[in-house]
């Protein structure tokens, strides 16, 4: 019964999964909290705490020892600056902070605007991607950028601290805005621009989704407490590894309800999206990750609960009620200064309406976010499930109004901690020479709940799309 340890590092915590290679069953889970810090705008944190989360994640499961392979997947596109000697020459920008905005946007007009960005990079820069922080950090702390040995993403500086060697993945490098999916390589005209002037030199190798980044070395074992010499898997971002954990085949849709809400699915074709709606994502089996994001999702529907006074479960059996939860603004559809909400009250209104309204305009969201990946890519899947992950997905009501607004068979898998499963099946393959979403599928990861198809409530998303665009239209 060997023993692989998946690491999900992301922006709050470290978790280390200690699965069984043969059955995929859970053995231990072990967790240490991270400390995110800065504001207006700015949300970093020291990389060293991520290196000692590890261990104590690890030592948290009892069974780092017996583990026989390790892998990492960790947020995307944060941006860790090393010294010579690997340390950290600042805190880490992670993907969350939202300072390089202007470089963002100085960059894609640079190159002539977002077709370019798409075409050539496939994706469009927005202040998440790791080449607007290094544009940033060249603007405003010139001299750690001059000083900068090494640049590396999150999971990137954890895999090198295990295994001594600079290394990332495909799935991880696309999300930088200097790698490309066209042609699977870094891009000379991005990382020469007057505002990177980045020596190509200073990052990882991109390496396929089955080799071998390393193996453990005795530094990192013995502060770590796992063996020295066992080999350490490519790693990748963490939505490519919640991807390897749900085993994904392409066409297979998937909608993660979290504080704020993701589509996207494995295709066997390239997207582009000059609108920026999708990011044209690779993933970690040599495929690609189209990719889309609304900003408000579960806390924007707790939010409304909280105001109303209700559970958030106690909502109506039907409503003309809209709403646009959009307090933060809103990613897709695109309307940055839009506000929250609420159209078509009456005297006899419930408040169980509104919040009825909330999960509706939260989840057709998501749903037009999918309709633009089905377009841009290799399709969904006409008889393929819904699949349904995150913290909403075990909230009856959400699995509700995603079933009637989608009008799809929705599963929702028992599996959790899906990112760190997903590095856990890249472990075992390193030891199994399998394909690690074939791992995934042999653990039969996505084993869960099914709920057969309704009818979809054309009416409810139309109602919801003329409102949004009366709403785009008054704050533009």
């Amino acid at each position: 019964m060997p023993l692989v340890a998946g690491i999900d590092c992301s922006t709050q915590s470290t978790k280390a999964l200690v699965v069984d290679v043969d059955s995929g069953r859970t053995v231990a889970l072990g967790r240490a909290a991270h400390e995110v810090f800065g504001g207006s705008g700015a949300r970093e944190s020291d990389p060293e705490v991520w290196w000692t989360g590890l261990r104590d994640a690890l030592g948290e499961t009892g069974r780092g020892g017996e583990i026989a392979a390790i892998s990492i997947a960790g947020q995307q596109h944060g941006m860790v600056v090393l010294d010579g000697d690997g340390r950290p020459l600042r805190p880490a920008k992670l993907w969350n902070d939202t300072e390089s905005a202007p470089d963002a946007a100085a960059l894609i007009e640079a190159f002539g605007g977002s077709e370019w960005w798409a075409e050539r990079v496939g994706l469009v820069p927005v202040a998440s991607f790791t080449a607007t922080k290094w544009a940033w950090l060249r603007r405003v702390e010139p001299q750690a950028a001059l000083a900068a040995a090494a640049i590396r993403l999150p999971h990137d500086f954890l895999t090198e601290r295990l295994c001594g060697r600079g290394v990332t993945d495909r799935g991880d490098a696309s999300g930088t805005a200097w790698w490309s999916t066209a042609t699977e390589s870094y891009i000379e005209e991005v990382l020469g621009h007057p505002s990177l002037r980045l020596d190509p030199a200073l990052l990882p190798e991109v390496l396929g989704p089955t080799q071998t980044a390393g193996t453990v070395t005795s530094e990192a074992a013995g502060f770590t407490g796992i063996p020295a010499g066992i080999p350490v898997g490519p790693g990748t971002g963490d939505n490519a590894g919640a991807a390897v954990g749900l085993g994904l085949e392409a066409g297979v849709p998937v909608i993660s309800l979290g504080t704020s809400g993701t589509a996207f699915m494995v295709s066997e074709s390239r997207i582009v999206d000059p609108s920026g709606t999708v990011a044209g994502f690779a993933d970690a089996t040599g495929r690609f990750l189209p990719l889309a994001a609304t900003l408000n999702c579960t806390l924007a529907v707790d939010r409304v609960a909280a105001w109303l006074g209700l559970d958030r479960d106690n909502v109506a059996g039907d409503s003309s009620v809209v709403v646009l939860p959009y307090f933060d603004g809103e990613r897709t559809p695109n309307l940055p200064n839009a506000t929250a909400s609420i159209i078509g009250l009456r005297h006899t209104t419930e408040p169980s309406e509104i919040l009825l309204g909330a999960y509706r305009g939260a989840v057709v969201g998501l749903l037009d976010a999918l309709d633009v990946i089905d377009h841009r890519s290799s399709g969904i899947a006409a008889d393929a499930p819904l699949v349904l992950v995150g913290g909403g997905a075990k909230g009856s009501t959400w699995r509700t109004v995603v079933q009637k607004m989608s009008g799809r068979a929705v599963q929702i898998p028992e599996a959790e901690e899906l990112v760190a499963l997903g590095a856990a099946a890249q472990a075992a393959s390193q030891l199994s020479g399998e394909q690690p979403d074939q791992v995934a599928r042999r653990w039969d990861t996505r084993r869960g709940t099914l709920l057969e198809p309704v009818t979809r409530d054309e009416e409810t998303r139309r109602r919801i799309h003329r409102v949004r665009e009366l709403m785009a239209e008054l704050n533009s």
